[in-house]
């Protein structure tokens, strides 16, 4: 069961993994429920499988019926993505992925100095 990065997830697989972070845990029916335009419930179950063989996922038994989580809490996943996204699409450089960011849209005067205090303080570590 290899894992692969979070960023190699279809857009429904990635829907699915939203619901499971934020519901901690749910049933495929749980899941099918929770989506937009909702795929059949087989097909729910098959991505489920498909994410447990990618070793996103992981199931318990709950009686009767499987019960899905993710494998990772959602921040150690979105350092995953963050990372084969850097890695895939600005060959490993964390400043063209930033100016990339900051070229796509406008940020309000708090997000600037939120991400000012955040370079402050990796500056502070680094050091």
């Amino acid at each position: 069961m290899a894992k692969s990065p979070l960023g190699n997830l279809s857009r429904r697989e990635r829907q699915i993994m939203d619901v499971l972070f934020t519901r901690g845990k749910a049933s495929a029916a749980e899941v099918q429920q929770a989506l937009p335009d909702p795929p059949s419930y087989s097909a729910v179950r098959a991505l489920l499988r498909i994410l447990e063989e990618k070793g996103h996922v992981r199931h318990e038994e709950d009686g009767p019926r499987y019960v899905f989580a993710p494998r990772l809490d959602k921040e150690k996943a979105q350092q995953s993505a963050v990372r084969h996204l850097v890695q895939t699409f600005f060959d490993g450089s964390a400043e063209q992925a930033m100016a990339a960011l900051l070229d796509t849209r406008t940020l309000s005067h708090e997000e600037l100095v939120r991400m000012a205090l955040l370079i402050e303080e990796a500056r502070k570590e680094g050091a």
